[in-house]
């Protein structure tokens, strides 16, 4: 084989990139781009003229402030989410993580204490079993679970909503094909999945997304699973994709 050439056609010249690789700084300043946009999008969205009622994206806006070291700002975030949503289970746990992260630990200590209530009365079991450990890894108590003395009396079509820990109707049918549809009809009232269409629309809107892209679609699911109070742990579970 030759790979000597002509006037017409120059020899072919296997060439070897000598560029040095880049520095990890230069990525680590990409991705604080890239968290820097998503704290831009979510404080848009909850600005006073926006929908600063919108607790799951003063959620989200706090998980980016913790990616971005901002631990207090997460915290105050987060404490938002709650005020809006007392029920939001997920949302105690991450401001505990926040105020622990900020050095504000009596705070945490006290955020925790009334997430795992809150997460034991809705049946929350992966964020209470979270808010339990932690607590226990930092040395304090973990609040004691007082008993119901009745068990509430639910209708034919009413069921407790597993994201509000109040009664709703039950959903005529799964929402979408496969496991997580079964699981939102038997987990999530049709009021809080109406409650997801609005805010779905909200999120397609404000992020311009495209879901016809896959990236765009992963961004919604998240959002949705976010919404809903479906962590990775818990989706595992749902879709039979956890490690035995």
């Amino acid at each position: 084989m030759s790979f000597a050439g002509s006037a017409s056609h120059p020899p072919r010249i296997l060439s070897v990139s000598l560029r040095k690789p880049r520095p990890h700084s230069y990525y680590h300043a990409m991705d604080m781009d890239a968290i820097n946009r998503r704290i831009a999008q979510f404080e848009t969205m909850v600005r006073p003229e926006a929908d600063p009622t919108n607790d799951m994206a003063w959620f989200s806006l706090g998980g980016a402030y913790a990616q971005a070291g901002r631990h207090f700002d997460a915290a105050g975030a987060y404490a938002k989410c709650i005020e809006l949503n007392a029920g939001f289970s997920k949302a105690y746990q991450m401001a505990g993580q926040a105020l622990l992260d900020a050095g504000k630990r009596d705070d945490a200590i006290a955020t925790l204490g009334k997430g795992f209530l809150t997460a034991t009365a809705k049946g929350d079991r992966m964020p209470a079993k979270a808010m339990s450990d932690l607590l226990t890894k930092i040395g304090a108590s973990v609040p004691e679970v007082p008993r119901n003395e009745a068990p509430v009396q639910l209708g034919e079509n009413v069921m407790m909503d597993r994201k509000t820990g109040r009664p709703g109707n039950r959903l005529a049918k799964p929402p979408m094909r496969g496991p997580l549809g079964l699981w939102i009809q038997n987990n999530i009232s049709a009021e809080t999945w109406d409650a997801w269409i609005r805010q779905g629309t909200k999120v397609i809107n404000e992020m311009r997304l495209d879901l016809s892209r896959d990236q765009d679609a992963e961004t919604y699911d998240k959002h949705m699973h976010e919404f809903l109070g479906i962590d990775e742990d818990l989706l595992a579970e749902i879709l039979g994709t956890r490690a035995s």
